[in-house]
């Protein structure tokens, strides 16, 4: 899994991921999916991960954000990186509670995943 700081590097990465697994059809490339992951580190850095796919049944590590004419519009570099932030459901941001290890919310019965709540809930 590679993150990136900003949702636009994930997505060009996301992009070049997607067409080096696909030679032969750069310029007539069909996408219908395009999933998004948003991470907050332990110290509170923020990161991403995106992903295309062509069929939009495709199981992904990140959650599904844009289909059809949506996904295809930002692989093509045709988007508004604040719009797609606004249709990020925060409910669905993944939160570091142990380095490498990601959830929804942290453990609250452990020490450490209360002191991590503790500096989530100050941001």
């Amino acid at each position: 899994m590679t993150m990136y700081a900003t949702l636009e590097e994930a997505i060009d990465a996301a992009r070049e991921e997607f067409l080096a697994n696909s030679p032969g059809i750069e310029e007539d490339a069909d996408v219908q999916q395009l999933n998004i992951q948003k991470y907050v580190l332990q110290d509170g850095d923020i990161m991403w991960q995106a992903e295309f796919f062509v069929d939009d049944t495709e199981p992904g590590e990140c959650l599904p954000l844009l289909s059809g004419e949506g996904a295809q519009a930002v692989f093509d570099g045709d988007y508004d990186e604040i719009e797609l932030r606004q249709e990020w459901l925060e409910e669905n941001t993944l939160h570091e509670w142990d380095e490498g290890e990601f959830q929804l919310e942290p453990p609250l019965d452990t020490e450490e995943g209360q002191a991590a709540a503790d500096e989530w809930d100050e941001r």
